[in-house]
């Protein structure tokens, strides 16, 4: 892909940008509350991006404290639904499939011409990259306009997280085909389960002024150390069920599934530029 000359400026200026500043202040703006700031940063956005707020849990723009409680606002119990066959493995976010299919000798395609292994992804940890050297993925990348909490695709149990510090570039189409390694770059936070199915690993990966990754069980997740850092969950045991929440982002960004080999076989609507929404089958 040969990028146009406003694309190639638009990469070039994220290597200069002050990535982790620049989200603070974005993070700072999206947690006012005073008035006049939050009603016009929401109603420009939710205009420009044409966000569908019939499906809201609370459709009204003025129900919204500040900028952070609309952009991960609820749906209703209505506007997603789960398969009743409850072993199919579903999509965790509304948002479109940047890439998906076979890992391949440990490797990841992250765009034409344009891969990394999943040893870096999962920040370096060598024996919990093994299990996935030759397993499935998938990318899934979350727009402005979408959704986004994120839930759990098949029931599991959380076994361990890895925090991972990194640059924060923009996760666009644009940038994931200009920037290598993009996704094994940017600040993630890798998590790893038990299902029926192995092991299974989530990385909730940051982007240029995603202010921040939040779990149900932790929080925000900002550690002051920036330096990768391991938590492990076995007492007590954390259990969620498929289409229970587990996170969410403020601000768009993109979740990296893997599984190990012979997890699955995707279903043809799980390709790169499909549109995908949450409770959709996978496979």
């Amino acid at each position: 892909m040969t990028l146009s000359l406003k694309d190639r400026l638009f990469v070039a200026s994220q290597y200069l940008a002050p990535h982790h500043a620049l989200s603070r202040l974005v993070g700072a703006l999206a947690e006012s509350e005073w008035g006049p700031l939050k009603r016009r940063f929401i109603s420009t956005f939710a205009k420009h991006y044409q966000v569908n707020m019939e499906e809201a849990e609370r459709p009204s723009l003025d129900d919204y404290r500040n900028f952070n409680d609309f952009f991960t606002r609820a749906l209703t119990a209505e506007a997603r639904t789960f398969p009743a066959d409850t072993r199919a493995l579903c999509s965790p976010v509304d948002g479109s499939v940047s890439q998906a299919g076979a890992i391949t000798d440990g490797r990841i395609i992250q765009a034409k011409q344009q891969s990394f292994t999943v040893t870096e992804l999962l920040g370096g940890d060598a024996e919990q990259a093994r299990r996935y050297k030759d397993g499935e993925f998938a990318t899934l990348y979350l727009s402005p306009k979408d959704y986004h909490r994120i839930h759990m695709p098949c029931d599991g149990t959380l076994v361990r997280t890895t925090f991972v510090p990194g640059r924060l570039f923009s996760v666009n189409g644009t940038t994931a085909e200009a920037v290598p390694r993009l996704f094994a770059r940017n600040e993630r936070l890798v998590c790893e389960f038990d299902t029926e199915r192995g092991r299974m690993v989530m990385v909730l990966v940051g982007a240029m002024i995603v202010a921040s990754i939040e779990t149900t069980w932790a929080g925000v997740v900002a550690p002051m150390r920036r330096q990768i850092q391991h938590l492990n969950y076995n007492n007590p045991k954390l259990s969620f069920k498929r289409g229970e929440e587990m996170g969410r982002f403020r601000l768009g960004s993109t979740v990296v599934m893997l599984l190990e080999p012979n997890s699955l076989t995707w279903s043809e609507s799980v390709a790169p530029g499909e549109p995908i929404t949450l409770g959709q089958p996978l496979e």
